[in-house]
């Protein structure tokens, strides 16, 4: 079996066991005690030949990564993509923005929340229609994603490029907006 088909993780690796013989009685052959094999990696099986497990796996260690290079500004890839959505589509309404995210409307209104407390956009009441809100980055927000542009482009996709190489990362966003924009 190939290594693409194991995780190392300790911790998703087999534990040790020990059995334990039960007493013999006199004139009995004691039985035979089983134990349990050196820990070793699990076998994937079939998990490994699906799409949708590798994707779900690269994107917990791609969010992991963008996680870390992004700390000194302490976003998530929820709010810098709502920020960046923001300083390229200013004055647009949350609902929109939501959408185009893919964000759920009580998980949208609960970031909006925080990334308002931060100071880094704000919602406006709609002049055309008040039940909507328009929303804005601050200046505080356009530095911080001043920032963590620099951070992402600079530590995060310079990494998966290197990793990938520009042709292999061009083809992969590709292939995953096709996925995206068609299944």
């Amino acid at each position: 079996m190939t290594s693409s088909n194991r995780i190392t993780s300790p911790a998703m690796t087999a534990s040790k066991t020990a059995a334990v013989a039960k007493p013999t009685r006199a004139g009995r052959k004691a039985p035979a005690v089983e134990t349990a094999p050196e820990a070793s990696e699990l076998k994937m099986g079939e998990l490994s030949e699906l799409l949708g497990y590798a994707l779900k796996r690269a994107q917990l260690r791609v969010f992991e990564d963008f996680l870390h290079c992004v700390a000194p500004v302490q976003l998530t890839p929820a709010q810098f993509s709502v920020l960046l959505l923001l300083d390229a589509n200013p004055g647009r309404n949350q609902t929109e923005i939501a959408t185009t995210l893919g964000i759920l409307r009580p998980n949208f209104v609960a970031m909006l929340d925080a990334l308002e407390g931060r100071g880094l956009c704000v919602r406006t009441r709609s002049p055309s229609d008040r039940r909507s809100h328009i929303l804005m980055l601050t200046d505080k927000g356009r530095a911080t994603l001043a920032r963590a542009k620099k951070l992402v482009a600079t530590r995060h996709e310079d990494r998966l490029t290197e990793l990938l190489g520009r042709d292999n990362r061009d083809a992969l966003l590709s292939m995953l907006a096709t996925i995206a924009r068609e299944f």
